[in-house]
């Protein structure tokens, strides 16, 4: 399967130094390149990326309140965040705002391919630094106004579904939850689903989070 991708990123040389980057493998096809957020809806509603490539700072539309506008529509593509800027607040607010990955443009460019099909499929990709920096956030006390209104978000969960975003939260894929909870596959899948929906979240990044800031 050919993954669609979309490349937001306000200079043109980033631009075009990524998809010729990306057009040397033959799994991915850059399908569009625009300059700001501001275009970023029209744009994905046009073409149907399976997973936009977004940079941070751009004129009038920055790119992590693009991703929060993607992220909020149905059936939305994966957002990968490429960019320079890799502060706390960023990659905090990225994850929240829906991103599926977050990676540095210094990264390789197999790497960056890796991420773009592993998103694709589901997965969340995040830079080792970023990695180490997430974990670190997870181990952070978090304020108590946030823990509380987690906490009470996952109350409206059951407890197999719980249990299950517990696990999502502590790193687990699928296969590992399911023979932990002596599940099937399919059977965790279902279950992702309706965490999803009750949490009115979009991805297992975001349950995660919560989890943490329940914890």
């Amino acid at each position: 399967m050919t993954v669609r991708v979309l490349i937001v990123d306000d200079d043109a040389l980033v631009r075009a130094g990524l998809e010729m980057m990306l057009g040397q493998f033959d799994d991915l096809a850059v399908v569009g390149t625009i300059g700001d957020g501001a275009d970023v809806l029209p744009t994905v509603n046009s073409i149907r990326p399976d997973v936009v490539l977004m940079d941070i700072r751009m004129p009038l539309i920055d790119g992590l309140t693009a991703t929060e506008q993607l992220r909020a529509r149905p059936d939305p593509p994966e957002v990968i965040v490429l960019t320079t800027f890799d502060t706390d607040r960023h990659i905090r607010r990225a994850m929240r705002a829906g991103a599926s990955g977050f990676l540095l443009k210094h990264t390789p460019p197999t790497e960056i391919a890796r991420a773009i099909r592993q998103v694709a499929a589901g997965a969340p990709m995040l830079s080792p630094d970023v990695t180490r920096r997430v974990m670190a956030f997870a181990a952070e006390p978090a304020p108590d106004p946030r823990r509380d209104e987690a906490r009470r978000r996952l109350q409206a969960l059951s407890d197999g579904e719980r249990a299950v975003a517990t696990l999502v939260g502590h790193g687990r894929t699928n296969s590992e939850i399911g023979r932990e909870l002596l599940m099937s596959t399919a059977t965790v899948k279902a279950y992702m689903t309706r965490i999803l929906t009750k949490l009115g979240l979009t991805n297992r990044v975001q349950v995660a989070l919560l989890v943490h800031d329940a914890e």
